[in-house]
C-alpha cells in the first residue's frame, strides 16, 4: 500500500489528565489521543484517519509505571513495551506478559510503543492482549463523566473497535498478583522470528495445587478470532485434573475447535486452526513446567 508523508494536525500535549479531557471535549471527533503512535501515525500516513487534532497523552505522568501494591500489579497504560521488558515486577510474576512483549516488534518500536496503545489498536492480533486476558486484569477508563472498570475480556468488542468510548482515557492495567505454584506462557507463531504480527498467539495460565493438581486455568487465544477470547471450556476441563498427556492433548483439540480464524494472505483458516492446537499444548507443559522448576 502506498504510504504518504503524515497529513497536516494541530498537537496538543496535556499535562493532565482533566486537561486532556478537556481538549477531547472541545474538538470532538476531529481529535484522537495519541499514545506512542506507532500505529496511529502509520494509519495516518495510509490515509486510512485523518484526524485534524492529537492529544498526546505522553506528558501525563500518572499513565506510566508498573507498581506492585498489596495484591495487585498495576501497569500504566503510557508504559512503554521495552519498560515493561526490563521490569523485574513483570519478569517474577508476570511472564506471560513478558513473553508476548519479548516477540513484539522491533527494540526501537517497543522503546516508543505502549501496552495501552497496544490494547485500544483493537486488532485480533495485538500481542499483549491475550497474556493480559489469562492474567484476569480489569481496565481502568477515565472519561469527563468518570471512572469506570471493565474485564480485559469484555474491552474487545470487534476488528479494531473496542469498549472505550472516544473521549475516555485508558488509563491503567490492574492484575491480580499470581499466588504460589502459578504462573503461565505466551506463544506466539510467525512468519518470520522477529518482528511480525502474530498468526496465531496463545497464552495459558496456571495454578496447581501442593499435589500438582491443576486448581485453576485461563485460557486466552489472539488472532484466531475477531476478537482476542477466552476459551472457559478448556478451562474447566483442565480444572481439577493433572496436566497429563492426555488431557493436554484433548484441550488443544478443543481449543482448534472453539476459535474462529479467517483466511488470509498469511494462512489459511484450517493451518490457524491446527497451529492451536500445537501451541496450546506447548504453552500448557511450559507453564506446568515453570510451576515444577
Amino acid at each position: 500500500m502506498f504510504i504518504r508523508r503524515l497529513p497536516k494536525f494541530d498537537y496538543h500535549a496535556p499535562a493532565s489528565l482533566p486537561e486532556a479531557l478537556d481538549l477531547m471535549a472541545k474538538h470532538g471527533s476531529a481529535a484522537r489521543f495519541i499514545a506512542g503512535g506507532t500505529d496511529l501515525l502509520l494509519a495516518m500516513k495510509k490515509r486510512e484517519i485523518g484526524p485534524g487534532h492529537l492529544v498526546s497523552l505522553a506528558a501525563i505522568p500518572s499513565l506510566k509505571g508498573i507498581d506492585l501494591s498489596g495484591e495487585t500489579i498495576r501497569i500504566g497504560a503510557m508504559t512503554t513495551l521495552a519498560e515493561i521488558e526490563r521490569s523485574p515486577v513483570v519478569k517474577k510474576h508476570l511472564l506471560p506478559l513478558a513473553d508476548a512483549v519479548d516477540v513484539m516488534a522491533s527494540a526501537q518500536i517497543r522503546s516508543l510503543a505502549t501496552v495501552g496503545g497496544n490494547l485500544c489498536s483493537g486488532v485480533p492480533s495485538a500481542d499483549t492482549a491475550p497474556p493480559i486476558m489469562a492474567l484476569g486484569a480489569s481496565l481502568t477508563l477515565v472519561g469527563r463523566a468518570g471512572e469506570r472498570a471493565v474485564p480485559v475480556e469484555d474491552f474487545f468488542t470487534g476488528p479494531k473497535t473496542t469498549a472505550a468510548k472516544p473521549d475516555e482515557i485508558l488509563t491503567s492495567i490492574s492484575i491480580p498478583k499470581p499466588g504460589p505454584l502459578s504462573t503461565g506462557c505466551y506463544l506466539k507463531l510467525m512468519r518470520r522470528h522477529a518482528m511480525d504480527l502474530a498468526l496465531v498467539g496463545v497464552a495459558a495460565c496456571l495454578t496447581l495445587d501442593k499435589d500438582k493438581v491443576c486448581k485453576k486455568a485461563r485460557i486466552a487465544l489472539g488472532a484466531v478470532a475477531p476478537t482476542p477470547i477466552r476459551v472457559p471450556e478448556i478451562e474447566s476441563l483442565l480444572s481439577g485434573k493433572r496436566l497429563d498427556e492426555p488431557v493436554v492433548g484433548e484441550a488443544a483439540r478443543i481449543a482448534g475447535m472453539q476459535c474462529r480464524p479467517i483466511t488470509d494472505i498469511r494462512a489459511s483458516l484450517e493451518y490457524r486452526c491446527s497451529m492451536v492446537e500445537v501451541l496450546l499444548k506447548r504453552a500448557l507443559m511450559e507453564a506446568h513446567k515453570r510451576i515444577a522448576a
